[in-house]
């Protein structure tokens, strides 16, 4: 049928990395909705994986997420940022250099584990989604972008704005606040302080993740614009002289 057809096209054009988070983020979920498995078993909990090795969780807590009455259109809303923001980093920003790409989701990752042992935070969806789009949202800062109601702003402000409409609906934050820091720490070590405030860069992608996802060169994106180095051209310009392309409007032909 074409419907079919049109949903397969649609899922097969779905960048590679982009293509796994989102489809364990609808996997996981469903899982625990229709109980094959417990969901108890997806949460980050210290003691289940210190003390029972149940090692599995620190995957499982960044891809499940509870589906019911109350929390159906926060899952929708955060596979829709994560498809829309994922999909803009991985062609834009990190096109041709997927172990570029795959290196910031696994730091943020990691990130969130710590913070969520410390912070008992359970899931880890939301402020993965979060730290994602905090990152193109600086990098694309000054572009406009739209929110719910028509509402447009400049893409900085944007997931202050997520943050701030996730707190009325449900009355919590917390989970957003945590993406922003943990995606404000990426680009501060990434971007700002060797590019803007002239500090060499203090984190970088392991070569090993070259080996298995090489860069590949004629990448035609180009979507978004880190700061501006302040160092001579000489010392070199961060991500191995990568040339950056210019920022769209979201949505934009």
């Amino acid at each position: 049928m074409a419907g079919e057809s049109d949903i397969g096209d649609w899922y097969k054009n779905i960048p590679f990395i982009t293509k796994q988070w989102f489809t364990m983020s609808v996997i996981l979920p469903m899982i625990g909705w229709l109980k094959i498995i417990n969901p108890m078993y997806f949460l980050l909990i210290w003691s289940e994986v210190a003390y029972k090795f149940q090692i599995w969780r620190l995957l499982t807590a960044l891809f499940f997420f509870p589906i019911n009455p109350m929390t159906g259109f926060q899952y929708l809303i955060n596979l829709y940022f994560l498809y829309s923001y994922s999909i803009r980093l991985e062609t834009g920003l990190f096109d041709g250099r997927p172990a570029d790409f795959i290196f910031m989701l696994i730091f943020c990752w990691l990130t969130l584990i710590i913070v969520g042992f410390v912070l008992n935070v359970y899931l880890l969806m939301t402020p993965m989604v979060l730290s994602v789009l905090y990152v193109w949202c600086q990098v694309n800062r000054d572009v406009i972008v739209q929110f719910f109601f028509g509402t447009q702003f400049k893409a900085m402000y944007l997931p202050w704005v997520f943050a701030i409409f996730n707190i009325v609906i449900r009355g919590s934050g917390k989970d957003e606040l945590i993406g922003i820091f943990v995606g404000h720490v990426y680009f501060f070590l990434v971007f700002k302080y060797p590019q803007e405030y002239g500090g060499r860069q203090l984190i970088g992608t392991p070569s090993f993740l070259y080996r298995y996802f090489p860069s590949r060169r004629g990448g035609v994106s180009g979507f978004g614009v880190p700061p501006a180095s302040r160092r001579p051209e000489n010392e070199g310009q961060g991500f191995r002289g990568h040339r950056w392309g210019t920022g769209q409007t979201l949505g934009g032909n």
